[in-house]
């Protein structure tokens, strides 16, 4: 960067004031907040992460140096909400992945499942139900439990969790009955999500390659 566009003193200190009178505010938001969604603290959150980023850049090109904290932005992976701003309904959308780890477990639970199903007692040789399948006992699981059961008795299912997510995206107005019964994904509009809520292994990755490079930094 040459000399004419780097910012001047000058202007590194008044992003400097900004810094503090945006951490004044953030703490003020959360002293008088009225909930754990106060709009007032996620604004005030937001005008704190942009004031130390602006200070950031310009002390860096400035003095080239950089300051020791880092205040997370917004979640980059959907797009800005462009939904209604009082939505008069909402979708939740959940996606659980799962891998077959025990496949002679699964096969075991979902036989006694089927098993216990009076209606097949009067049938024929209900072992004829799951046999040696895979896609036979998961649809019997899956016909059986809830998934939110499923999700906390995966391991007695013979199954792993992977990578899980909810969205809940807002709408106008519901649909009419059996709309999108054929293509229930195909209407989610990321624009339209008012939050969601990721759970997957590669969190705890990142956090643990965090923690070996402090104490590789500490000589440990």
């Amino acid at each position: 960067m040459s000399d004419a566009a780097q910012p001047t003193a000058a202007e590194v200190r008044a992003a400097a004031e900004a810094v503090k009178a945006a951490l004044d505010r953030h703490l003020e938001a959360v002293e008088n907040r009225t909930g754990e969604d106060d709009p007032a603290v996620y604004d005030a959150f937001n005008a704190l992460a942009a004031a130390a980023e602006a200070y950031d850049e310009r002390l860096y090109d400035r003095y080239d140096e950089v300051t020791p904290f880092e205040i997370p932005g917004a979640d980059d992976s959907l797009p800005p909400y462009a939904g209604p701003e009082q939505p008069n309904a909402l979708s939740v959308l959940i996606r659980r992945d799962y891998a077959v780890v025990e496949p002679q477990r699964l096969l075991a639970q979902a036989q006694r499942i089927a098993d216990l199903d009076p209606d097949e007692e009067d049938g024929p040789d209900s072992t004829s139900i799951v046999g040696t399948s895979v896609h036979a006992a998961l649809g019997v699981l899956f016909g059986e439990f809830e998934p939110d059961e499923i999700a906390s008795r995966h391991k007695e299912f013979g199954l792993e969790e992977g990578d899980s997510t909810l969205w809940v995206s807002a709408s106008d107005d519901l649909p009419e009955p059996g709309e999108w019964l054929s293509t229930p994904f195909d209407q989610a509009d990321p624009q339209r999500v008012v939050c969601r809520f990721d759970v997957s292994s590669v969190f705890d990755e990142d956090e643990l390659g965090e923690d070996l490079d402090e104490l590789d930094e500490a000589g440990t």
